[in-house]
């Protein structure tokens, strides 16, 4: 009877899935070598969200961690940014004036802060610089104000006519609108010294 029942269960055993074409029967295979997780007795867990103690701190973990690669970047030195090109001041501009009524022209040279008059117009130069070595266009730009009053009447105030920058190479970009006179700058010459007074 116990020899029946072992053979019956052995039989069993050796079916393994009914499929389309009848009974499949699988070969039993020798018994193989136990598993590394068998050997260690599944010392380590592998639950979701976990990892094993030698994986815990790899680099790519760390990576993957945002909250590491903030602290990161954080603690890194940050780069301190290139200076910008100073612009190159100078001590006066070349301008250059006509008188529409008479067709005189004259060019003349303005000290930066000091005013100048050429018959109805007193100039007065606030900063004359070029554009750096970086910038794309070279250019002289000049500040400058100039007021309208007649020669020889110093008891007529002085109406404003202009305030504002002044490009040689662009001269409509702002340009000096006056009934009488016209405006407009050459160059800047004569560096100024470092502490040179002026607009930047």
């Amino acid at each position: 009877m116990r020899e029946a029942l072992r053979r019956a269960l052995i039989a069993f055993a050796a079916v393994s899935t009914v499929g389309a074409a009848g009974l499949v029967v699988a070969q039993e295979s020798p018994p193989s070598a136990p598993t590394e997780a068998a050997k260690s007795g599944l010392a380590r867990d592998y639950s979701i969200g976990t990892l094993p103690p030698s994986e815990a701190a790899t680099p790519q973990a760390e990576a993957d961690d945002p909250h590491a690669a903030v602290a990161a970047a954080a603690t890194a030195a940050p780069d301190k940014p290139a200076e910008p090109t100073r612009r190159p001041r100078y001590g006066s501009a070349i301008l250059q004036a006509v008188d529409k009524v008479t067709a005189e022209t004259l060019r003349f040279e303005a000290k930066v802060g000091e005013p100048i008059r050429f018959k109805g117009l007193v100039v007065t130069v606030n900063t004359c610089e070029t554009t750096a070595a970086d910038e794309d266009a070279p250019d002289s730009i000049a500040h400058m104000q100039v007021l309208s009053q007649p020669e020889g009447m110093a008891s007529v105030s002085a109406r404003e006519a202009y305030r504002g920058w002044m490009y040689a190479n662009a001269a409509a970009v702002h340009p000096f609108q006056h009934p009488v006179y016209d405006l407009w700058l050459i160059a800047c010459k004569a560096q100024a010294p470092s502490a040179a007074i002026g607009m930047r």
